[in-house]
């Protein structure tokens, strides 16, 4: 009974659909962690089981040997007194003869009874090597599906570990979003344009403010002549002097 529970919580564990049991999970990184524990210790269990099992069946090997040993033994020492039973028979020593028969008798019986334990032996040899060999293919079953486990739960760490840094990158970029440094950037630049814009607008000035005092030079200079001519005018004699001025 306790061989069969062990057979059959071995199949069972061997058989588990992980997939299946991830979905229905809150936290499959924390089931698979707990079911790496479980599997491990069940494997330990198993171990010690079938180890126990064929430990048990090699005992029930020896003593079918023992049995078929001993029964061939037995029939050696049965036709060792007999033959001797006949020789003695032969000679005409009958009392003696009947002695090695009886010999031979109880050898035969003891012969038969070993020859009966090793049969008796052989269903029971059979079947525990057919739960041995179960429990063997059992156990790698459970081996492979450990290592499937700990496969799948590196894996799911290693993804959680992704999602995490993708999760944590996502934010830094909805962060920078709502704060838009491009707007501070587009303010800095708008005032850069203004003061350059004002410069520009100084520089204006100033050509204007320029251009304004060399106009007032050539009104100066214009009015400075128009005296001059008066003057002329005044010292010659009237305007053919003027005149006379003029044309040489």
């Amino acid at each position: 009974m306790v061989k069969q529970s062990i057979l059959g919580r071995i199949s069972q564990l061997a058989k588990a659909n992980i997939n299946a049991l991830l979905d229905q999970a809150e936290d499959p990184a924390l089931m698979l962690d707990q079911m790496v524990r479980d599997y491990t210790n069940s494997i330990a269990e198993a171990e010690s089981a079938v180890a126990q099992t064929i430990g048990n069946l090699r005992l029930i090997e020896q003593d079918y040997a023992e049995d078929v040993a001993a029964a061939n033994d037995w029939g050696r020492k049965a036709l060792a007194a007999s033959s001797k039973a006949d020789e003695l028979r032969t000679g005409g020593n009958a009392v003696d003869a009947d002695k090695f028969d009886n010999l031979a008798k109880v050898a035969l019986g003891k012969q038969f009874q070993a020859e009966k334990e090793a049969k008796d032996a052989q269903p029971t040899i059979t079947s525990q090597t057919l739960v041995v060999d179960k429990l063997k293919s059992g156990l790698d079953s459970m081996r492979g599906k450990l290592g499937e486990l700990t496969s799948k739960r590196d894996e799911l760490i290693a993804r959680s570990k992704t999602v995490d840094a993708q999760r944590q990158v996502q934010d830094a970029i909805g962060s920078i979003d709502m704060l838009d440094p491009t707007s501070e950037i587009s303010r800095f630049e708008d005032k850069i344009r203004r003061e350059e814009a004002k410069v520009l607008g100084q520089q204006e000035l100033a050509a204007s403010s320029l251009d304004a005092q060399f106009e007032s030079l050539d009104d100066l200079d214009k009015q400075t002549e128009i005296e001059a001519r008066l003057a002329a005018l005044k010292l010659g004699a009237g305007g053919s002097g003027s005149q006379a001025q003029l044309g040489q």
